[in-house]
């Protein structure tokens, strides 16, 4: 049976992270709180998980899910030329639990139409809410296939992709792109709207070049050039970190929501806390660090459940002060036991916190 997360803060408990008054954290829960039309189907909040490479696997959802909070959550990216034949009992990322279906979307990430019809096709019969396409991914094993950020240096490919996948599918289709492969943001806002004309539904803008893995903060003014430039509901997304980083978003640019992606993995409970009055328990971390690794053994062999785990620790050892020592005793661990015993001996309430995360761990 499903574990439910209900515990309350203890009076005069900390929270670090949080940074508005109550007033403001009211009028934040209520502006993500508004149901969302998306291609003719309701999203419940305006609070979505990010796609996430290596991360946003199907036993990080299970527990996200044990939280609440959020909107939308969307698989890894998906190869869009295994997607048609790719087996989820075996498969790594095209893996999901039914009970997801109804507000899980499928990420992919593929060159041409010829590719994508048939990813997309698979999708829509497997029940998902939505087909995403990443032109985000500036892996350059990605690009180099003209794939993910790749596609956004020819606009002319990138939209025969959206085309070809409208016309495949009914259920909502959603782009998740960059600015590209310059700073300008017009040719990024023009595409924006071609992208709406051919079909799509929904848009996730992350205000960065392709190739910039993060060393620079995101122009989140530009966001507002995409809102500015469709009807369309747009999310941003970019660090965000706190409950006033999110608000301030909303407040700047316009967007209809928002995307939270290494956050998510590092305090998966800030969607219940940003929606609500929720306040996580003194023993969240170790609480969460042992819900994972339970989570990865039922849907991963030991060999894979111990990986996903240790590319999960970057960020969860990002929120302390001396988080490289905790993330290196977890690195050192041999097995899922191992993890578990790190979690129960070096995890623990009252742990020195930072303010933001380690920038310098979590930038990768």
């Amino acid at each position: 049976m499903k574990k439910q997360l209900d515990r309350v803060t203890e009076p005069g408990q900390s929270l670090p992270m949080q940074t508005l008054d109550e007033t403001r954290r009211k009028e934040l829960a209520d502006r993500l709180n508004q149901p969302l039309a998306v291609g003719g189907r309701t999203v419940s909040t305006r609070l979505w998980l990010a796609p996430l490479a290596g991360l946003g696997n199907a036993a990080y959802r299970q527990v996200l899910g044990e939280y609440g909070g959020c909107g939308l959550t969307f698989t890894e990216m998906c190869g869009a030329k295994s997607v048609p034949t790719e087996n989820p009992r075996v498969s790594s990322v095209f893996r999901w639990s039914e009970g997801e279906l109804p507000h899980l979307v499928c990420q992919v990430a593929g060159a041409t139409p010829e590719e994508m019809i048939p990813a997309a096709r698979r999708v829509q019969e497997c029940g998902f809410f939505g087909f995403d396409i990443n032109m985000g991914c500036s892996v350059s094993g990605i690009v180099k296939k003209n794939a993910g950020a790749g596609l956004l240096r020819d606009p002319d490919a990138a939209l025969r992709v959206v085309e070809a996948v409208r016309r495949t599918i009914s259920i909502p289709l959603f782009i998740k792109f960059r600015t590209g492969w310059s700073p300008d943001i017009e040719p990024a806002a023009k595409l924006a709207k071609q992208f709406e004309n051919a079909g799509a539904d929904c848009l996730v803008f992350h205000p960065r070049v392709a190739p910039d893995k993060r060393t620079r903060p995101p122009v989140r003014h530009h966001i507002k050039a995409i809102v500015d430039a469709v009807s369309i509901p747009v999310f941003g997304n970019g660090d965000v970190i706190t409950d006033r980083d999110c608000l301030e978003m909303l407040e700047t640019t316009g967007c209809a929501g928002v995307s939270v992606g290494r956050m998510a993995i590092a305090q998966p409970w800030l969607f219940r806390e940003w929606t609500s009055d929720y306040a996580p328990p003194a023993d969240r971390f170790q609480d969460y660090a042992l819900r994972l690794a339970d989570a990865l053994d039922q849907h991963f062999d030991p060999v894979r459940a111990l990986k996903r785990f240790k590319l999960f620790t970057i960020y969860f050892a990002a929120n302390f002060t001396f988080g490289h020592a905790l993330q290196s005793r977890f690195l050192g661990a041999k097995s899922m036991d191992d993890i578990r015993n790190v979690a129960r001996n070096h995890v623990h309430p009252g742990m020195q916190m930072v303010k933001r995360p380690n920038m310098n761990m979590y930038n990768i």
